[in-house]
């Protein structure tokens, strides 16, 4: 089997030691990827812009997605994002799981990794 890795070039694939995505047996595993903004619906756009160009680069998509995991540190900010994530996935809904933690950072409010058919 062929694995393929995908850098998304962002500071801490280097000092943890991970890649943005893995594409191995058909399937794109995204890593947790979380954005840029102050609120948790600009994190969660931002998050979603980097997953679709990992996704796109393994040629993946967001209608492929069959799974997705959302880390929250604070699960009261979640409901504002749903919107997003409606339009996201739209007609093609993956299985999904909300867990609410302590991410890397304080800064960061969501967390988003994926599981994607190639």
């Amino acid at each position: 089997m062929t694995i393929g890795r995908i850098s998304g070039g962002g500071p801490y694939e280097q000092k943890i030691g991970y890649t943005r995505a893995v594409v191995a047996g058909g399937f794109v595993f995204v890593s947790g990827t979380v954005g840029q903004g102050e609120t948790a619906p600009e994190q969660c756009l931002d998050a979603l812009a980097t997953i679709k160009r990992a996704l796109e680069e393994a040629g993946s998509g967001f209608d492929k997605v069959v799974r997705v995991t959302y880390y929250l540190s604070d699960r009261a900010e979640f409901e504002a994002c749903w919107p997003i994530l409606r339009e996201t996935f739209g007609a093609h809904p993956p299985a999904a799981t909300m867990i609410e933690c302590g991410l890397i950072d304080p800064r960061y409010r969501v967390e988003i990794e994926v599981t994607a058919l190639v």
